[in-house]
């Protein structure tokens, strides 16, 4: 069973947490109009950007990615400006947004998929199946993690990037449930928590 750690909100104004981020100080969390930063260590919200934040977040180290309807944005952090936008691969029936390998990794809730995107065009590079509803995508360490969320229960699994074979898998407490996923980079994931408003922090395996 996986340890929660940490559990942070529900935040004023918040009804549902969609997709989490984190640029190395922050958490960045998506409400519907709102993209809000999280100082993780005292559990406030730091910061709030009015742009459509409806599904899943990223960050590159420069600059927030948002899954907003059928598109992509590429915001500035600091203004919270939009930049540039690109096709979703799923046409709004998209879910999970990471960066890794110098790509986007955008989850497919329903059709079980996850796509390897190219972030100037939105063309797809690889496609991953999986055999659980996608909800948060995220990598760490060379390691491409998802979240599922299907008949009122939540796991994060490590996937293989080539064949989307499962090669561990952890269960989330009963009740509770994850829409987006992203990691410290060190030992615990952020996870959005949904409906319930929450972010919690979730403890990563070890590596031997």
């Amino acid at each position: 069973m996986t340890e929660i750690i940490r559990e942070y909100g529900p935040f004023p104004g918040v009804d549902e947490v969609a997709g989490v981020t984190y640029d190395g100080e922050r958490v960045w969390f998506a409400s519907g109009d709102r993209l809000n930063a999280l100082d993780p260590n005292s559990g406030k919200t730091v910061r709030s950007l009015d742009v459509a934040a409806h599904a899943g977040t990223a960050f590159d180290g420069r600059h927030l990615f948002q899954i907003a309807e059928s598109r992509i944005q590429k915001i500035d952090p600091e203004t919270g400006r939009v930049l540039a936008t690109i096709p979703a691969p799923g046409g709004g029936n998209d879910s999970g947004l990471a960066w890794g390998e110098g790509t986007l990794w955008v989850g497919q809730y329903r059709e079980r998929k996850i796509h390897q995107v190219d972030p100037e065009t939105g063309r797809v590079l690889r496609t991953i199946d999986s055999n659980r509803h996608v909800t948060g995508v995220s990598w760490v360490d060379g390691e491409l993690w998802h979240a599922t969320w299907e008949a009122d229960e939540s796991e994060l699994r490590r996937i293989d990037p080539r064949s989307g074979e499962v090669l561990e898998s952890l269960e989330m407490p009963a009740g509770t449930f994850v829409s987006g996923l992203e990691s410290d980079g060190a030992d615990q994931f952020f996870c959005g928590g949904g409906k319930s408003g929450k972010v919690r922090a979730v403890r990563r395996p070890k590596r031997g």
